[in-house]
């Protein structure tokens, strides 16, 4: 793969890092298809190595990005019907807000799924709190896999 190939997967590994950040594009696919097209147009053991090590990588953090951060809200008292209805809100928030739709439609959905079952305006935003640093959670253990997928990719660009 030449120069300028290369330069592109870096280019869609870039925006599939701020796809992590933004959750608007899929990050990890990006990533993932980006990496697969570099090693199947290099070719060689460097390139299939790289690919099986970043995939790792991206499945691991994936695992750990919905196991870690779900059990961290459920400890702390957090609904699961909360957090689904902040996830069905976001993406009506998403269409209706243009750029800060998805997190202001997340945070109403959960406060106000938690105040109609926790019936206290203080418990059903600490909730909220929760939910949020959970979101947080999530994003970070997804984006470290991601950076460290793409830490192997750069190696192995260089290498290959």
């Amino acid at each position: 793969m030449g120069v300028w190939g290369e330069f592109l997967v870096g280019l869609v590994i870039l925006v599939g890092l701020i796809g992590i950040v933004v959750p608007i594009l899929p990050g990890v696919i990006l990533i993932f298809g980006a990496i697969a097209v570099w090693a199947v147009l290099t070719g060689g053991a460097t390139a299939w190595a790289v690919f099986a090590i970043s995939t790792l990588l991206l499945v691991l953090s994936g695992v750990v990005k919905y196991t870690w951060p779900g059990r961290k809200m459920k400890d702390a008292g957090v609904s699961n019907r909360a957090v689904f209805v902040g996830a069905v809100l976001g993406i009506v928030g998403f269409f209706v807000i243009p750029v800060v739709g998805l997190f202001v439609g997340f945070v109403v959905g959960v406060y106000l799924s938690e105040l109609e079952r926790l019936r206290g305006n203080q418990q059903a935003w600490r909730a909220t709190v929760h939910a949020l640093k959970g979101v947080g959670l999530s994003i970070l253990i997804e984006l470290f896999g991601a950076l460290l997928a793409t830490g192997v990719w750069v190696v192995g660009a260089i290498a290959a």
